[in-house]
């Protein structure tokens, strides 16, 4: 007991159980993936950090171009007149909205919008490249930055600045939009999944929680350690408000005109945010294989001069091995101490550490650390290529099995007022809602927690809201969110 707290202290990680919110903090800095930036708001991704979104994008981006979508870039200043073409999405965004009044020392005649999001611009481009049926569907996606003026910033959570996908399509029937909506919900619940190994829930937004002019919006729900929500990825269906308030118009098959039915979806680098609160632990960052930017570091173990070029040797093996099989791996082989080796891939959530020493090359095998479990165990050096690539897919389960334990344990079915204000100091309620705004304004006011879903499936038979009795055939995720 001792020991942990002298690694703690050394570490310089606060315990979840102490102050989660500094927890998180802490594991950031000692990870290195960002830090405060000197404006307000803004944050600074490091390298480790931005290798994290990358490997995010690059799943994303294939997954994303396998439904025959398309990568475009459009304009970051947004003329301040296209805002106020959709009556509720320029009240939705006005409070965020970072305005720019001047440029080159004189005052511009129409202010421009810093992108809060791009639907207003790209929307205008696409009533002019789309005329007929034949141009349908169009189907643009957007890597960029985007501000949004953030009064209680967290990095990577809730930042003025921040980097995201924004997909944006036109269709030219409600059923094909419809589809694509739900569809593309899906992509971000393989890449929470597969990749992050987050498990997460899927649902659609009540009226209030929805996006800003859209019909619908759809979403998914991860929990954190904490037992509070994290929304992970959005996707509207827009149905024909943006057309009509963009003009976005095609001819049909029998030559009548029609507007388009459109949809837009995003995930941001609050991925990483989810990432760190979903796995990591008191001793710094725990990363999933699949989006690990160094999936396996060898860390070779020496005394004499002689020791170091023999280890050295053996280690370079062994990293062409994994390589071979296609892995990310680093050598680590700083003229420090192993310890303070140690510590800083643990902290930095790398999933498999390799130590090669004399006496393990002597015994004919390498010691293997699990950065999930803290488990070590020797592997024959015969074995340890096929077992390396055997353990990342059996850390990347048990990451994702322990999250959902984790979330199934703290999720619970209430019938009570009473039982949901209990359920949501440390997890999910799930609970029948009238469908009526005042009940889901109440609940939030008296307990700071949120609808974050409304689950697909209707209830088997007609129930009871759980606020005011009232008649209610679905159920809603109630939660305390960031």
């Amino acid at each position: 007991m001792d020991n942990q707290k002298v690694d703690k202290k050394e570490l310089g990680i606060t315990p979840r159980s102490a102050d989660y919110s500094k927890w998180y903090l802490d594991v950031i800095r000692e990870a290195d993936l960002a830090e405060h930036a000197p404006v307000k708001g803004c944050m600074i991704i490091k390298p480790y950090g931005y290798a994290i979104w990358e490997n995010i994008q690059s799943a994303m981006d294939k997954m994303i171009k396998e439904t025959g979508v398309s990568n475009a870039y459009f304009p970051l200043f947004i003329p301040q007149s296209y805002l106020t073409k959709e009556a509720e999405h320029v009240e939705g965004f006005a409070p965020e909205c970072a305005v720019v009044t001047h440029a080159g020392g004189k005052k511009l005649e129409e202010p421009f919008v810093v992108r809060p999001t791009s639907e207003t611009i790209m929307y205008e481009v696409f009533s002019r490249w789309i005329q007929s049926y034949r141009d349908l569907p169009l189907l643009i996606n957007q890597w960029a930055n985007v501000v949004r003026w953030e009064l209680r910033p967290r990095l990577f959570l809730r930042t003025t600045e921040f980097l995201w996908q924004e997909g944006h399509t036109a269709h030219a029937t409600e059923d094909e939009a419809e589809t694509r909506t739900k569809q593309m919900l899906g992509v971000y619940k393989k890449l929470a999944e597969d990749f992050l190994a987050i498990p997460v829930i899927d649902g659609v937004k009540s009226e209030s929680e929805k996006f800003a002019g859209a019909v619908r919006t759809y979403a998914i729900e991860a929990m954190m350690q904490d037992g509070k929500a994290l929304q992970a990825g959005t996707s509207h269906m827009l149905g024909q408000n943006f057309a009509k308030a963009f003009n976005v118009k095609f001819v049909d098959e029998n030559g009548a005109e029609q507007y388009a039915w459109q949809t837009s979806w995003g995930v941001s680098t609050r991925l990483i945010g989810a990432l760190i609160m979903a796995h990591s632990d008191d001793k710094g960052l725990v990363l999933p294989p699949n989006i690990a930017p160094i999936q396996v570091v060898i860390v070779p173990v020496w005394v004499t001069n002689e020791d170091k070029m023999k280890v050295l040797a053996e280690s370079e093996k062994m990293e062409k091995q994994l390589k071979d099989l296609g892995l990310s791996v680093k050598i680590d082989s700083r003229d420090l101490r192993p310890g303070p080796r140690f510590f800083e891939w643990e902290k930095k959530g790398v999933p498999i550490r390799i130590e090669i020493g004399p006496k393990d090359i002597e015994k004919g095998a390498y010691v293997f650390a699990r950065r999930d479990t803290g488990e070590k165990e020797n592997i024959s050096i015969d074995q340890a290529a096929n077992y390396t690539s055997s353990l990342l897919n059996i850390i990347q389960n048990n990451l994702f099995e322990r999250s959902l334990a984790f979330r199934n344990s703290h999720t619970r079915e209430v019938g009570s007022y009473d039982e949901l204000k209990e359920a949501i100091t440390g997890g999910f309620a799930i609970a029948h809602w009238c469908g009526d705004a005042k009940c889901e304004e109440k609940i939030k006011e008296e307990t700071k927690a949120t609808i974050r879903v409304l689950l697909p499936e209707k209830a088997l038979k007609p129930n009871k809201c759980v606020l005011c009795g009232g008649k209610s055939d679905q159920r809603a995720v109630f939660a305390k969110n960031y």
